[in-house]
């Protein structure tokens, strides 16, 4: 059994009121996701910023 299926498996026994803080917890880790995978895209942009604004950069990439 997969981890999406134990996971189906586990929500079938979670009383119903219940389900709507697991449905929010889920929600919450998937924004979490989303954040981390935002920060760090900005973080390797700015590193990469550095050789981008060289000189040598736009001399190598002149001719295309």
């Amino acid at each position: 059994m997969n981890k999406k299926e134990l996971i189906a498996k586990e929500i079938e026994q979670v009383p119903e009121p219940v389900l709507e803080e697991v449905l929010d917890f889920v929600r919450f880790l998937k924004s979490k996701r989303m954040q981390e995978k935002l920060e760090s895209s900005l973080l390797s942009e700015a590193s990469l910023k550095k050789d981008w604004l060289r000189p040598e950069e736009d001399e190598a990439w002149g001719d295309l």
